[in-house]
């Protein structure tokens, strides 16, 4: 046919090239294959990737996958609401948007390295004054991070967003938005027991249920997952920023830890069915 040439064959070209051609070849081999590997560095490594990752990384399969971003059940981290002790920092990550507007609460237990999402506002179509009132309700002592991007307007839309909110009283600095390495890090945390979850969350969970990637591994576009960004959020940025309630405003007396940490048994809950 013209126009059409003949692919190359290993036969094909100057006899060094037939030879180098025939040198070359390709052999696949997973982490199963290499002795050195262990059992238990490949659960450990298993822990720390994302499962969308754990196949194309053990058996070098280049495929991401479609289904469920963080395929945890949630038996797993749903728990029984319970008082958050005073000396737990917490912080709110705040997704904005005139569609709807998401905010969402998390306490720190800094000793086990836990965090736990107890509080969501989740509205739409109202002004940033109304949003700011609801989440100022909470606490106006917590600190929040928000969404640099203001849900795709840009980075410069979001800081106008960002004064716009610290004109009504919100403590907020930007948030790092960074897609996959947020996902990574919630994922790490889901999957170690590292991140709990009040069942009251009834918006969060929702959003947890149907976030999914497309068939080429992409988060799917339309969902609604603006809680699932304030995790990422929250997380990725707002750990560093959490603050504990100040001394007058403790519950149990400005110095009576220890009778906070006797009440605190989030673990003597029945776990999620």
């Amino acid at each position: 046919m013209a126009g059409v040439t003949d692919a190359p064959t290993l036969s094909s070209g100057t006899p060094e090239e037939v030879i180098a051609k025939r040198s070359r070849f390709v052999v696949m081999a997973g982490w199963g294959d290499v002795p050195h590997i262990t059992p238990e560095m490949i659960a450990e490594e298993r822990s720390r990737i994302p499962p969308h990752e754990f196949e194309a990384r053990s058996l070098g399969k280049p495929s991401l996958g479609a289904g469920a971003v963080y395929p945890v059940p949630e038996s797993e981290f749903v728990c029984d609401p319970f008082v958050i002790p005073d000396w737990m920092p917490q912080v709110y990550a705040l997704d904005v948007g005139w569609k709807r507007t998401a905010a969402l609460w998390g306490a720190i237990d800094r000793d086990n390295d836990v965090v736990y999402l107890y509080g969501e506002h989740y509205r739409g179509q109202a002004e940033p004054a109304i949003h700011a009132q609801a989440i100022k309700a909470r606490g106006v002592w917590i600190p929040g991070v928000i969404d640099p991007a203001a849900r795709g307007r840009g980075q410069k839309d979001g800081e106008q967003l960002l004064q716009v909110y610290l004109e009504h009283g919100l403590n907020l600095v930007l948030a790092n938005n960074a897609l996959e390495a947020g996902i990574v890090q919630v994922w790490q945390r889901l999957s170690t027991g590292r991140l709990k979850v009040f069942r009251t969350l009834v918006n969060w969970i929702k959003e947890y249920r149907f976030y999914q990637r497309d068939d080429n591994g992409k988060i799917k576009d339309g969902q609604a997952d603006h809680l699932m960004d304030d995790t990422r959020y929250l997380i990725m940025s707002g750990l560093a920023v959490a603050s504990i309630r100040p001394a007058h405003m403790w519950t149990t007396g400005k110095s009576d830890r220890a009778t906070v940490e006797t009440e605190y048994r989030p673990y003597a809950y029945p776990a999620s069915r």
